[in-house]
């Protein structure tokens, strides 16, 4: 991927970035990384395992394609192609009940610490 310190701004293609997947049952591949926000694809595979830890940074997940669960904290939501999710930092959640393989749209943003 392009080094964001060369442009001020870059155009990026899903499907171009989807090729750049290896094929692994779960896998996220980064494809933009500036000081205050970093974004990156999420594959998981029907069935798979989510094994995700809190995040430093708040998060927001957009859902390009699939269906599951998402849990965050005590709570269950249902997600599929379209939802869009926004996730605090430090806080638990996983995908499970993977029922379609899922693509997702990750962004991190840097959350500022006092």
């Amino acid at each position: 991927m392009a080094d964001m310190a060369e442009s001020a701004w870059q155009v990026f293609d899903i499907s171009d970035l989807e090729k750049h997947l290896e094929g692994k049952p779960v896998e996220y591949r980064e494809f933009l990384n500036v000081p205050a926000l970093s974004c990156g694809l999420y594959h998981l595979d029907r069935g798979s395992t989510d094994m995700q830890s809190p995040h430093d940074d708040d998060e927001i997940y957009f859902v390009l394609r699939g269906r599951a669960r998402l849990k965050v904290g005590d709570t269950t939501h249902d997600v599929s192609t379209g939802s869009l999710l926004y996730v605090q930092a430090t806080e638990e959640h996983s995908f499970f009940e993977i029922e379609e393989d899922m693509t997702l749209l990750v962004f991190f943003a840097s959350t500022p610490r006092d």
